[in-house]
């Protein structure tokens, strides 16, 4: 039987209560600050976006930024025009008010175009904003986005024109969040890159462009550029890109200093006037993925009237533009290939290249396509699950597949998994260091052909059918060897599924230690110590796991559960990745034997 509907089930929102119950629909997913595009880093971008539309209009050159990494309170002053006094109140409370709507006053507006401010404010604790207008001043205090008092006046001493907006993110709607500077620092780079000379200071320590996006392809491209960068500049676009070894073609797209994350419109078209251009200035007909293979590039437009997909801004949906985009996009790429021959030669000789081996690769993938189907329509090594991913549908986000060295291991992990959400991949031995290798070896080398394919990301990675990738190698040398050729594996040709967090280490304990009462699993010395205490001292029993076969199945179903602990890979600190796996990966056994012998550490317990 249905509930009644009626009238008394209607109801009707505030502004505020709005913003609270849905603040899904205004900074997408709240978090807990580990991830790059958790709320609180949003609630901060959208106070910052206001100081930007200043810098972009030409009033402020410079943003000061106070961040309490333990209390999570940030305050952000701008030097602009300030907010117009008598609107102060409105403009941080009341949706659909704000400057941005006139485009005399704001033509290239960053932020949510009169919702930002508004969701910071409902969405905080405690919430404080302050304008300075010629020796005049109006604040505001407010909580949870009510308003508690207001005030205005003259200023008691000399105050520069501008904005002063402080905040503390509601912990009831953003449960255990933590600021991390890695994060923070990062979109403060990203604004330095989008908006030359503009200098944001976050606790004394100064963000600045000279280049804009050259300046973020030179710090941001982890692996060695073929040529110097193209970048080109004007009010209201900016490209900039160059070729670098990878295997996968990667871009920053930005509308109005926003990074779009889903690309859109202005990225497209980017992708194709490239291609136009560099056919048309080296007079050959190459394909799109011969172009792109290996490219680094960055794009940026500025648009009076974006429409966006989502509140968030992740992708362009302005269709209307693409046809002249792409044909400008064309036309300053030719013009900067002609300026620049040398480096030009170097682009077109790395793509004819690209193309010579593309076309190799394509019978090197006809004889592994023949050879799998010979073999075997499924492949022997994998135990499948029933669920898998989808991203387009956004299911399965619970299906994982573990990569395991050995039958042992494989054999206590395939009794005790989940089948419905947890497949097993079992690794022969040690496979194949691919670091100095093309993409040839992956169809040469059966292990990791069928790796590639049940993992379905042999044309893109937006195809791979599981959440998590996790790596469950026993915790020794050979295992940690394991896990580093896959993580190279990985980086080397298919390092989406790094950066976007499928990548991911099996935690396992390292001992048992059990008495006739409890049993406790110890995954370090220190809780091994703590553990031997807590049963009795020297009447404690100790285990010590050597390998992931040697743990019973039945036990084994704690540490692939609900509690199992997982380690992600990330690569993000590191800008100069491929140098690092060159190093650590590579064919440079001697650099290597003398790095190790120079830094090697022997304690006295070794020599005991």
């Amino acid at each position: 039987m249905s509930k009644a509907y009626d009238e008394r089930h209607i109801q009707t929102l505030s502004d505020v209560e709005h913003i609270r119950m849905r603040s899904g629909m205004y900074i997408g997913r709240t978090g807990d600050g580990s991830q790059y595009e958790d709320g609180i880093y949003i609630l901060l971008k959208e106070v910052i976006d206001n100081a930007v539309d200043e810098f972009i209009m030409g009033f402020g050159r410079k943003i000061d930024i106070s961040l309490n990494y333990e209390t999570g309170e940030v305050s952000v002053r701008d030097y602009g025009r300030g907010i117009p006094l008598g609107s102060v109140v409105d403009c941080v409370s009341r949706k659909n008010t704000g400057g941005k709507f006139n485009d005399d006053v704001f033509q290239f507006s960053v932020g949510m175009n009169g919702v930002g401010t508004k969701a910071v404010n409902a969405l905080s604790t405690d919430f404080e904003v302050r304008s300075f207008r010629d020796g005049e001043f109006s604040e505001a205090f407010f909580s949870k986005g009510k308003l508690i008092s207001q005030k205005r006046g003259k200023c008691g001493k000399p105050e520069r024109n501008g904005t002063y907006v402080r905040f503390t993110p509601d912990g009831e709607i953003f449960k255990n969040y933590k600021f991390r500077e890695e994060h923070v620092a990062r979109r403060m780079r990203m604004y330095a890159y989008l908006n030359a000379e503009l200098v944001i200071d976050v606790n004394g320590e100064k963000f600045v462009s000279e280049n804009g996006l050259l300046d973020l392809i030179n710090d941001e491209a982890q692996f060695e550029r073929l040529y110097t960068p193209f970048h080109y500049r004007s009010k209201t676009l900016e490209l900039v890109f160059t070729h670098t070894n990878r295997f996968s073609e990667d871009y920053y797209s930005f509308v109005n200093g926003q990074f779009t994350n889903d690309g859109g419109t202005h990225l497209s078209a980017f992708r194709e006037g490239l291609l136009k251009a560099v056919n048309e200035f080296s007079k050959k007909r190459f394909d799109g993925d011969d172009v792109r293979e290996g490219v680094v590039g960055a794009v940026a437009i500025r648009l009076k009237d974006p429409i966006f997909e989502s509140q968030t801004k992740n992708r362009l949906g302005n269709t209307e533009i693409r046809s002249d985009l792409v044909n400008e996009v064309r036309r300053v790429i030719v013009e900067m290939l002609h300026r620049e021959p040398e480096e030009a030669a170097k682009l077109v000789n790395k793509i004819d290249e690209t193309s010579k081996l593309r076309a190799e690769l394509n019978q090197v993938k006809k004889l592994a396509r023949e050879r799998s189907r010979a073999v075997s329509v499924r492949v022997p090594q994998l135990k499948d699950c029933k669920r898998h991913l989808n991203m387009q549908r956004g299911t399965g986000l619970d299906s994982m597949i573990f990569i395991t060295e050995g039958l042992s291991a494989a054999g206590s992990i395939t009794s005790s998994r989940d089948v419905n959400t947890q497949a097993v991949f079992t690794l022969r031995g040690k496979p194949l260091n691919v670091c100095d290798l093309k993409r040839d070896a992956i169809y040469k080398n059966v292990e990791l052909y069928n790796l590639m394919q049940s993992l379905d990301i042999e044309d893109t990675v937006d195809h791979l059918r599981y959440q998590k990738v996790i790596l469950a190698t026993d915790a020794d040398v050979d295992g940690l060897h394991i896990r580093n050729l896959m993580i190279t594996f990985f980086a080397r040709f298919f390092d989406r599924v790094i950066r976007e967090g499928h990548l991911y280490i099996l935690e396992t304990p390292l001992f048992r230690v059990r008495n006739k009462k409890e049993t406790i699993y110890c995954y370090s010395e220190d809780e091994r110590v703590a553990a031997i205490e807590k049963c009795g001292g020297r009447q404690a029993e100790i285990t010590r796991f050597k390998g992931l076969g040697e743990i019973d199945p039945s036990e084994f179903k704690h540490f692939i559960g609900p509690s199992m602990r997982l380690t992600p890979v990330d690569s993000s600190r590191d800008h100069g990745i491929g140098e690092t796996l060159s190093f650590y990966m590579g064919r440079n056994t001697p650099e290597r034997r003398e790095y190790i012998m120079d830094n090697l550490v022997i304690t006295e317990d070794a020599l005991a």
